[in-house]
C-alpha cells in the first residue's frame, strides 16, 4: 500500500512555524544589593573607631617624629619641621642600637621561654583531676589578675640587697657570697630577674589559652592513639601539637609584641637601685627621651622605629595564621 505523506498539521495545531521557546530573566530577588551591603554597614562604626583610636595616635607620632617638639613646644613655641633628621641622629647613635639588640634578645628569650612554661602548665592542669586543676586555674587568675605595682612592690622586696627573702634564702642553703648581694646592680643579673618576672606575670594567659585548645581535642582521638600503642610525648607530639598549633602561633605572636615593649617592669625594677644607662630597653629608652630629655621628637622616632620592629618579628607569625585561615 503506497504510503501518504501528510502535508498538512496536527489537528489543534497553529500552522506555520513553531517560535523557539524564549529564556525569561531570572527574577531578581529584591534587596539583594542591600543585604550584600549590610555586613559592611554593620562594621562601619567599629573601623571608625579604630581608625580614631589608634590611627590619631599613630599619626600624631608620625608627624612629631618628623619635627624638633622639646620643652618650649610645650609652653607654646611652634614645633620646627626638621624632616628625617630625627631618624638620622638616631642612626648615628651607638647607643640605641645597644639598646634595640638588648630589646630584641630579651623579647625572643622571654616569649619563648614563657609559652615554654605556659605550655607544660597548661599540660599538667589537663592531666589533673578536676579539684586540683580547679585549684590551680584560681591561682594563675588571681596572679595574673594582681596589679602590676603590686606584683613589683614583692618581687623588689624578694630580690632586695639587704633584706630580701632571695638572699636570706641562700645565706641559709649555705651560700653565705649572697649576702649583700645587688641583683639589680650589674646588667646581666637585672634582666634574669626582669625576666622571672615578665614571664612569672605572663604564664597565667599563656597556660589557659593553650589549656582552652587542648580541651577541644576529641577524645576519641586520644582513645585511638592509646589503642595503637602511642606513649604520652608521642600523643603530645603529633596529636596535641599540630592540633594546638594555632593557638600557640596567637600566644607567641602576642608575646613577642607585648615583651618588647616591656616598661613597667624595667623602670620599677631600675628604681630600686639599677644604672637606667646600662639596662635601657626601648619602653624606658622612649621615656628617657621623652619625659626626661623633652625630647619628643627623637622619642616619637623611636615609637616609630618600635613599631616597624613589632611588624618585623611578628610577620612571619601573621602570614602563618593568613595561611592557615585560607
Amino acid at each position: 500500500m503506497p504510503s501518504r505523506t501528510l502535508d498538512h498539521d496536527p489537528p489543534g495545531s497553529a500552522s506555520g512555524p513553531v517560535p523557539a521557546p524564549t529564556r525569561s530573566a531570572a527574577p531578581r530577588r529584591p534587596g539583594s544589593g542591600a543585604s550584600r551591603r549590610l555586613p559592611y554597614l554593620l562594621v562601619l562604626p567599629t573601623v571608625l573607631l579604630l581608625l580614631a583610636a589608634l590611627g590619631y595616635p599613630v599619626g600624631w607620632q608620625l608627624v612629631t617624629s618628623l619635627r624638633r617638639f622639646g620643652l618650649a613646644q610645650q609652653f607654646g613655641a611652634p614645633p620646627q619641621w626638621v624632616g628625617l633628621d630625627n631618624y638620622a641622629a638616631l642612626v648615628s647613635d651607638p647607643t640605641l642600637w645597644g639598646v634595640v639588640v638588648r630589646s630584641v634578645l630579651f623579647c625572643v628569650v622571654t616569649a619563648l621561654v614563657t609559652v615554654a612554661v605556659g605550655g607544660a602548665v597548661a599540660v599538667l592542669m589537663n592531666a589533673l583531676d578536676r579539684w586540683t586543676r580547679l585549684a590551680l586555674q584560681v591561682a594563675l587568675l588571681l596572679a595574673w589578675a594582681m596589679p602590676i605595682v603590686a606584683a613589683m612592690t614583692v618581687w623588689i622586696w624578694i630580690v632586695d640587697w639587704r633584706r630580701g627573702l632571695l638572699n636570706w634564702a641562700l645565706v641559709h642553703l649555705g651560700v653565705d657570697s649572697a649576702a649583700g648581694h645587688n641583683w639589680l646592680a650589674e646588667p646581666l643579673s637585672f634582666f634574669v630577674v626582669a625576666s622571672v618576672v615578665v614571664v612569672w606575670m605572663s604564664v597565667p594567659f599563656v597556660a589557659l589559652s593553650i589549656y582552652a585548645g587542648l580541651t577541644q581535642v576529641g577524645q576519641e582521638v586520644i582513645e585511638a592513639a592509646m589503642l595503637d600503642g602511642a606513649s604520652g610525648v608521642q600523643r603530645l607530639r603529633y596529636i596535641y601539637a599540630p592540633l594546638v598549633a594555632p593557638v600557640l602561633s596567637i600566644v607567641m605572636l602576642l608575646q613577642l609584641i607585648w615583651d618588647l615593649r616591656v616598661f613597667t617592669q624595667i623602670k620599677l625594677l631600675q628604681d630600686a637601685g639599677s644604672v637606667a644607662n646600662e639596662t635601657n630597653l626601648l619602653g624606658t629608652y622612649v621615656y628617657q627621651l621623652g619625659t626626661g630629655k623633652g625630647d619628643f621628637g627623637t622619642a616619637s622616632a623611636v615609637s616609630v622605629l618600635i613599631l616597624l620592629i613589632t611588624v618585623a618579628l611578628s610577620w612571619y607569625y601573621v602570614r602563618s595564621l593568613m595561611a592557615q585561615e585560607s
